[in-house]
């Protein structure tokens, strides 16, 4: 569902939970438990920066603020032509080359 519409709403948890015959509720928590399933309209690209400890240590908030900047925008924001959602993950499993980031689904360390 999230990959046909970038998102999933809540006639569609409504729907899923019905085909897996479990509670909306049950599904929904799920859903807000992993931060990878969009609970509301993201953009075109989703830019997640791992914010560890690890990835912070190595720069992660410097990266974060470069992002902000050219993107014009703050973490759990889209950009106005609906291009970029950009979001903090707590970890990528990356953490010998951070700070990590994933942009759609390819992830990037330095």
């Amino acid at each position: 569902v999230q990959r046909r519409n970038g998102w999933v709403d809540d006639a569609q948890m409504n729907a899923i939970a019905q085909l897996l015959t479990i509670s909306v509720a049950d599904l929904e928590g799920v859903a807000t438990f992993y931060n990878r399933i969009y609970r509301q309209p993201v953009g075109r690209h989703v830019i997640l920066l791992c914010d560890s400890i690890a990835c912070f240590l190595m720069g992660a908030e410097t990266l974060a603020e470069a992002f902000q900047r050219e993107l014009g925008i703050q973490f759990g924001q889209t950009t106005q032509d609906g291009r970029f959602t950009l979001l903090p993950i707590c970890c990528l499993g990356n953490c010998d080359k951070g700070p990590t980031l994933m942009i759609d689904e390819d992830t990037h360390g330095l």
